[in-house]
């Protein structure tokens, strides 16, 4: 029984082939595939996307890439992703505040005294 004839078998007794997520697909020249469209759309893959291969326990695995703009680099870091995830921590258990204007705000930075609404303080 040819390899194709056993997958077929197989995948008619599996579940739907979009549920599994896999298809069978012949290598083209020049070592071209073309992945199913079911695949690239759950995975938001088009014209020009970029994919990671490499070969992992005799398997080839694409790993979908995205690039980031080199001005906003600094964001992903790791450091700056720590102080995002304690910054949204803080936001979640109501540790903010707000300030009526600027004036207020660098009056709660510098610990002045709070004016009252008639301007004294």
């Amino acid at each position: 029984m040819s390899e194709i004839a056993k997958f077929r078998n197989y995948e008619n007794l599996a579940m739907s082939e979009k549920t599994r997520m896999e298809e069978l697909v012949r290598l083209r020249a020049r070592g071209q595939v073309t992945l199913p469209s079911f695949i690239r759309e759950k995975l938001h893959l088009e014209d020009g996307s970029l994919v990671l291969i490499k070969v992992v326990d005799n398997a080839i695995v694409l790993v979908p890439q995205e690039t980031i703009d080199k001005e906003q680099s600094w964001f992903w870091q790791e450091r700056w992703q720590k102080l995002e995830a304690e910054a949204q921590e803080d936001i979640r258990k109501g540790r903010v505040k707000s300030f009526d204007s600027v004036e207020e705000l660098f009056d709660e930075i510098e610990g002045r005294p709070k004016a009252h609404k008639n301007g004294k303080v």
